[in-house]
C-alpha cells in the first residue's frame, strides 16, 4: 500500500495538514491503515489508529443505526408523524422571513414531520450555519444555537414545509430526541449498549474519559497566514446529547461501524441490524428532491459545499448518494457523509468497500483536504 502512503504522507510533508489518518476495508478485514503527522502542530504526539477526533457529522449514520434498530422492533415508524412521539414536533412552524420591525414572520407548518423527513433532511429544519436567515432568527431572538448543547436551540423554526425540499439541518437531533423517548434512556446509554459495545467501539462516545482524552487530536484553523492550533472546550455542558453530532471516535472504532454496514448489518459474527434493514437505509429516501449545494453563512464554520458538485445527489437513511460513478474511485449507489471538522467517510456497496479519512480542520468543506480525500480514494481503489 504503498501508493496510498505516499499521498498521506505528501499532505504532511506539504504543510496542507498537520496529520491524518485514513482507512479502508471490505466487510471482512481492513485493507489498510495508515497515520501520518502530528495531533497537534503545537505539540509532538503523533496520529495514530487510535488517535481521538471530533467526528461532528459522523454522528449521524450512528443516531440513524440506532433509530432503524427501533423501527425493525416496531417501536418507531418512518413515517409516524413524529410529534406523537415528542411533543416539540407535533406543531411545527415555517420561517417565512421578517417583519419591516426584524420580527420572525412565522406561520404552521404543512404537513407532519416524520422520522423519514428527520433523516434525510427533508423536515425542514436547518443549521443556521448554512441558512443566513435561520442565522439573523438565532440573532434577532437570542435563541442558542443548537451547538451549544442546549434544547432550547431545537425549538428554531422549519424553513419550508416537510417533505418539499433538502436542507441540512437539525432534524437528526430530533430523531436522536424520538430513540431517546422511546428507550427512556439517553443517546450515550443507548448507543453503548445497543452499537458501541456490540461491535467492541470501546473509544467511541459522547462523554470523552481521561484515557481518550490523552490521544486526542487538536482542531486547527486554516488561516491566510496558515493553520493555527484551537483550543476548543472537551466535555462542555450540555442538556441533551446530539443525534447530529458530538461523538468522539478513532478511526480504528468508526472503520468497524462502516464495516458493520457493509457486512449489511453484522460485524465478527455479531448483529446489530437485519441485512434488509442496510439495504433499505442504502436507497432513496427522498423522491424527486435533490441534495442541494450548502451556502455558508458562517464563514468560520464552513466554506460553500457541494460534494459531486454537476450531478444529482440523494439522501438514504441517513447518507448522502451519488448517483454517478467517480472516475477511479466509488461506485454508482455509495454512501457518504463527513464531519464539521473534515473527516470523511464513504462505503461502496458495488465493490464492497469503505474508506475513511481524519483530519481535524476548520472551515468545512476544506478544498485542501477535499482533494486529499480524492487522491486517497483513488489510491484505495488502485490498490483493490
Amino acid at each position: 500500500m504503498s501508493d496510498i502512503d505516499a499521498v498521506l504522507r505528501r499532505a504532511v510533508d506539504d504543510g496542507e495538514v498537520p496529520g491524518v489518518v485514513a482507512s479502508a476495508a471490505t466487510p471482512e478485514r481492513v485493507i489498510y491503515e495508515g497515520a501520518f503527522g502530528r495531533r497537534s502542530l503545537a505539540e509532538q504526539a503523533p496520529m495514530d489508529m487510535r488517535t481521538v477526533f471530533r467526528i461532528a457529522s459522523m454522528t449521524k449514520a450512528v443516531t440513524a443505526a440506532a433509530a432503524m434498530q427501533l423501527v425493525e422492533e416496531g417501536r418507531l415508524a418512518l413515517d409516524q408523524p413524529a410529534g406523537e412521539i415528542v411533543e416539540g414536533l407535533a406543531a411545527p412552524k415555517v420561517l417565512e422571513g421578517f417583519d419591516a420591525a426584524g420580527r420572525p414572520r412565522l406561520r404552521p407548518a404543512r404537513g407532519a414531520v416524520t422520522l423519514r423527513n428527520l433523516l434525510t433532511h427533508t423536515s425542514g429544519f436547518g443549521y443556521d450555519v448554512w441558512n443566513a436567515e435561520l442565522l439573523r432568527y438565532h440573532q434577532e431572538t437570542g435563541l442558542p444555537a443548537p451547538r451549544t448543547g442546549k434544547l432550547a436551540g431545537l425549538t428554531a423554526p422549519l424553513t419550508f414545509d416537510p417533505g418539499t425540499r433538502w436542507q441540512y439541518g437539525i432534524g437528526i437531533d430530533w430523531a436522536g430526541r424520538m430513540v431517546e423517548a422511546v428507550t427512556a434512556q439517553d443517546l450515550e446509554t443507548v448507543f453503548r449498549e445497543r452499537l458501541f459495545a456490540p461491535l467492541k467501539m470501546p473509544d467511541t462516545g459522547f462523554v470523552v474519559h481521561p484515557d481518550m482524552l490523552a490521544r486526542f487530536a487538536t482542531v486547527h484553523a486554516r488561516k491566510p497566514e496558515g493553520l493555527r492550533p484551537l483550543d476548543l472546550p472537551v466535555n462542555p455542558p450540555r442538556e441533551f446529547f446530539a443525534g447530529g453530532g458530538g461523538l468522539h471516535s478513532t478511526p480504528r472504532d468508526y472503520m468497524r461501524f462502516l464495516r458493520m454496514l457493509l457486512g449489511g448489518g453484522a460485524l465478527d459474527g455479531v448483529r446489530v441490524l437485519r441485512a434488509e434493514t442496510v439495504a433499505l437505509m442504502a436507497q432513496n429516501h427522498m423522491g424527486d428532491i435533490d441534495v442541494e449545494p450548502m451556502l455558508s453563512a458562517v464563514a468560520a464554520s464552513s466554506n460553500d459545499v457541494e460534494l459531486f458538485k454537476g450531478t444529482r445527489k440523494k439522501w438514504g437513511l441517513s447518507f448522502l448518494i451519488n448517483t454517478e460513478a467517480v472516475p477511479g474511485g466509488r461506485s454508482a449507489g455509495s454512501l457518504a457523509w463527513a464531519g464539521l471538522n473534515n473527516t470523511y467517510y464513504w462505503l461502496d456497496p458495488t465493490r464492497k468497500v469503505a474508506g475513511a479519512l481524519f483530519t481535524q480542520i476548520l472551515p468545512f468543506g476544506d478544498p485542501i483536504v477535499l482533494n486529499l480525500l480524492d487522491d486517497f480514494e483513488r489510491a484505495v481503489y488502485r490498490s483493490l
